[in-house]
């Protein structure tokens, strides 16, 4: 294929976060070009949205269902290869299941659904319809990420006995909600950010970045979800204890109440011979510990770098940092073989990486069960298999 990919987006219009961002990503490669959208579910927003990009009005929509009758009724040569949904999460089901069936691709913003019959629900379409899903956890981007996985993968830390992930926020220490600040009413809200709070918005991170770098699946928790801030609906922190499949053991923190902090998502693994360290605010450094031998620090883009992942995700070379834009571009950019693949008709490549349906479902799938062990005051329960 010899030309850019099309896409079009819902949601990610004025106002909001996160659509600047992966507008940002998507385009980082010159590998894709936005041409649609249904950016608000405000119609008169939404063209407005579209004539801040430059867009094409009659390409511009005041809705999805819009969106999906009249792109699907275009010829080959002018389609979408690809949609991407930056809704808050009651509104990710319904587009994706839609574009889906209308045989186009998607990025979708995490966590994949509302709930997790919704993800188990979608992960049945996506199968069947053969179409690519790629679900943004854009953590998983970042180059030092990558190396910290073949680490773990390669034996050198030997086997994997503590994680300790934490992602402390102070953003919402007060009720900004009632404020009319668009980001936190949603997030606040159980009608559109579902059954979870912090613990969906942010823990999710957490949980998937400690699965992405050791492998490790969840066997049991044990979840402690408090409400600090008076009036709000939905749980501002969490603790939870974990138990891994194969007997390593771990600690999983998340809060939008740790005043002070900004975005401190940080991870730590501890095998038999040594142990590793990594913090989203400093992505560019991985830091490696022995018990015999002095701590080292491996900086992003040097020679020593060996994980063939994390050398490929390497932009710029040392010293010029990389981080979250980067990452995202970096998760766009995988799923773009993915997506050119599919729409030349051919197999999808080898060693993909990039977070698709399944690690929505199991995204999904912690959510639900660390509410549950919370309401039933902090018991242990098993993971669901899903």
């Amino acid at each position: 294929m010899n030309r850019k990919l099309r896409y079009g987006m819902i949601g990610g219009g004025r106002g909001a976060f996160i659509g600047a961002v992966h507008r940002i990503a998507a385009q980082m490669d010159g590998q894709a070009e936005l041409v649609a959208g249904a950016f608000s579910s405000d119609p008169d927003r939404s063209t407005a949205s579209g004539a801040d990009l430059f867009l094409d009005p009659a390409r511009v929509y005041g809705s999805y269902v819009e969106m999906a009758r009249a792109e699907s009724a275009r010829a080959k040569a002018a389609r979408l290869d690809f949609i991407v949904i930056v809704t808050p999460n009651h509104q990710h089901f319904p587009p994706a299941k839609l574009f889906l069936e209308a045989g186009f691709n998607v990025v979708c913003d995490k966590p994949a659904t509302f709930d997790l019959a919704e993800a188990v629900a979608l992960r049945k379409i996506v199968k069947k319809t053969g179409k690519v899903f790629a679900l943004t956890h854009n953590y998983t981007g970042n180059v030092m990420v990558k190396q910290a996985r073949e680490l773990v993968r390669s034996g050198h830390l030997g086997a994997i006995r503590k994680v300790v992930v934490e992602y402390p926020q102070g953003w919402l220490s007060t009720a900004l909600e009632k404020t009319h600040q668009k980001q936190a009413a949603w997030r606040t809200d159980p009608k559109r950010s579902g059954a979870a709070g912090c613990m969906g918005d942010i823990g999710t991170h957490a949980e998937n970045l400690a699965r992405y770098v050791t492998g490790l699946h969840v066997a049991e928790l044990c979840a402690d979800l408090t409400t600090f801030v008076k009036g709000r609906k939905l749980d501002d922190d969490g603790n939870v204890l974990l138990r891994f499949k194969g007997g390593a053991k771990g600690v999983l923190h998340s809060s939008q109440i740790s005043v002070g902090e900004e975005n401190n998502l940080n991870l730590r693994v501890y095998g038999e011979k040594g142990g590793l360290e990594w913090r989203q605010e400093h992505p560019n450094q991985l830091v490696v510990k022995y018990p015999d031998r002095p701590t080292e620090i491996w900086g992003r883009g040097n020679g020593y770098i060996t994980a063939p992942a994390a050398r490929a995700a390497t932009r710029i070379p040392a010293g010029h940092p990389e981080g979250y834009l980067e990452a995202f571009g970096n998760v766009y950019r995988e799923a773009f073989r993915a997506i050119r693949a599919e729409v030349a008709g051919l197999p999808p490549p080898p060693d993909l990486d990039f977070p698709t349906i399944d690690d929505g479902v199991e995204g999904m799938a912690f959510i639900e069960t660390v509410v549950a062990s919370a309401r039933q005051g902090a018991a242990w329960m098993k993971f669901p298999k899903v």
